[in-house]
């Protein structure tokens, strides 16, 4: 790997296309490298957990609201863009591949419960393969194809988070995704480095948005925000194949991105990227949830389940405090300063960014459930109520160090400390989750299965389930005929009520 600085260029000073971030992005995306056996393992692990993400929650609202959309941009019979499939429907039905997409980018994030990454910025790098996997089926894409497109996303992504922060400055971190979305596509339609350039800058131009998606009364557009990048950079990349151009350099310009929204002139980002001939091994970095919700309280639900007992009767708790890292304090802590995180009667994507609720429930439960956990009816609860409102988060420099580190000290968890009301108290620390690749159990290609297989259960025919993983097997030998077939069918009734009407 190699560190390219990157700073603000006046207008007035020549900076050649080579030495721009975007190109370099392009030039990693364009590089033909071989795609290594346990990154081709990976990346079928992660197209079968979004899989079963999306099987989840294919009757949910969103996702009902999303469908809708696409199903009004139906593709024409024989046309260079075949379309692609969504979640949940038979493979006659195709959409156009942004639409396919959006529709699949919200049914794989609807329930915070896919892969992520964190370093300087946050990432939810499975959102990258709906785009890809969309083009590739609309466009014959073959399994090889697809795998190498995939690889460049995850690359790219996880390289940018690394050196770029994003939520230091209130920017929404699919600011890194449509240009690695774009870049991923590029890699799987074999594009020109200079095509793929343009389509990276012109997708980080349209997916730059503000952070209060996350923030105060989070709605629903948590799980349409990566959706919407997705959709962006197909669009992007399809605009750059027709030879249209880009704000350029997108990232260092004198009004560009770093000069006006993240740090601004003065300051140098340095961002790693793999050297000419480098495998693109990005993925290997990143992890999958085994609960759903936020990444950060993966490790303290699994500090929970261990503490619950050793604390026995609830009701005689005093206070709990988690000393933990930055990120966890201010984005799903106290830190926050969110009132919200307190309301029983906040939104599950509220709840879901709420350390305090999920360390309290999953105390009591002994554990987490994707629907259970987050019902009205569990988050009114008065013991809960009680129990929650005793939570409060620190900071703690150890652990924000921990959570920076680049080494085996790297962690996202933090320490507890419950003090009872006879003036005992009990302390317990865990860095990783348990399903972390550092943790107890690391997840694996049957924990993937087994997941899907849960999560799928009532809903996709066990038959249904058996092809759709038989074919993720086979993926990098797939033709482009059986590419379009990596999505799995529900019965009608399962699909939930139609959507509201709307313009499309």
């Amino acid at each position: 790997m190699h560190l390219h600085k990157v700073r603000t260029y006046k207008s007035a000073e020549l900076l050649a296309r080579e030495d721009q971030l975007a190109w370099k992005l392009a030039a990693v995306a364009t590089d033909p490298v071989a795609v290594e056996a346990e990154v081709v393992e990976m990346i079928g692990n992660r197209i079968i957990d979004n899989a079963a993400v999306a099987a989840a929650s294919i009757a949910r609202g969103p996702i009902r609201s999303a469908r809708a959309q696409a199903l009004g941009h139906r593709t024409a019979e024989g046309g260079r863009n075949r379309g692609a499939p969504l979640f949940g429907l038979t493979a006659d039905v195709r959409v156009s591949p942004e639409w396919a997409a959006w529709a699949n980018g919200v049914a794989v994030r609807e329930l915070d419960f896919h892969d992520t990454f964190l370093a300087a910025e946050y990432s939810h790098p499975g959102d990258n393969i709906p785009p890809i996997l969309a083009v590739a089926q609309a466009m014959g894409g073959d399994g090889a194809a697809l795998v190498r497109g995939i690889a460049t996303g995850y690359e790219i992504q996880v390289d940018l988070v690394k050196g770029i922060c994003l939520h230091e400055h209130k920017i929404d971190h699919i600011a890194h995704l449509g240009p690695s979305a774009a870049a991923g596509i590029g890699t799987l339609l074999g594009l020109s480095t200079e095509v793929t350039y343009q389509a990276i800058q012109q997708a980080l131009h349209t997916t730059t948005t503000t952070r209060q998606s996350r923030k105060g009364e989070i709605s629903t557009w948590k799980a349409y925000a990566p959706a919407f990048a997705g959709k962006m950079a197909i669009e992007a990349v399809d605009r750059a194949m027709r030879g249209e151009g880009a704000p350029s350099p997108a990232y260092e310009g004198e009004d560009g991105f770093i000069a006006w929204l993240l740090s601004g002139p003065d300051d140098i980002y340095q961002v790693p990227l793999p050297e000419p001939g480098e495998p693109k091994r990005a993925i290997l970095d990143t992890y999958t949830k085994e609960y759903s919700a936020e990444y950060q309280s993966q490790a303290l639900i699994d500090l929970a389940r261990r503490m619950g007992p050793k604390i026995g009767d609830f009701d005689q708790v005093e206070h709990i405090l988690i000393r933990t890292s930055h990120h966890t304090h201010y984005v799903i802590g106290t830190g926050a300063g969110d009132p919200q995180k307190m309301d029983p009667t906040a939104s599950r994507e509220t709840l879901d960014h709420s350390i305090m609720y999920i360390f309290a429930v999953a105390l009591q439960d002994g554990g987490w459930h994707h629907v259970k956990s987050y019902a009205p009816e569990r988050a009114r609860r008065p013991d809960t109520i009680a129990l929650w409102h005793k939570i409060e988060t620190a900071e703690d420099p150890v652990w924000t160090a921990r959570y920076h580190a680049t080494d085996a000290d790297k962690a996202f968890g933090g320490q507890v400390i419950v003090t009872m009301k006879d003036g005992r108290t009990i302390i317990d620390e865990l860095g990783v989750a348990d399903a972390h690749p550092a943790g107890a159990r690391p997840f694996r290609r049957p924990d993937y299965i087994g997941k899907f297989r849960t999560l799928a259960e009532g809903i996709v025919e066990p038959r249904e389930q058996d092809r759709f993983l038989a074919l993720v097997e086979r993926l990098p030998s797939l033709t482009a005929a059986e590419v379009t077939q990596l999505n799995f069918t529900v019965p009608a009734a399962r699909l939930g009520a139609g959507a509201p009407a709307g313009i499309f």
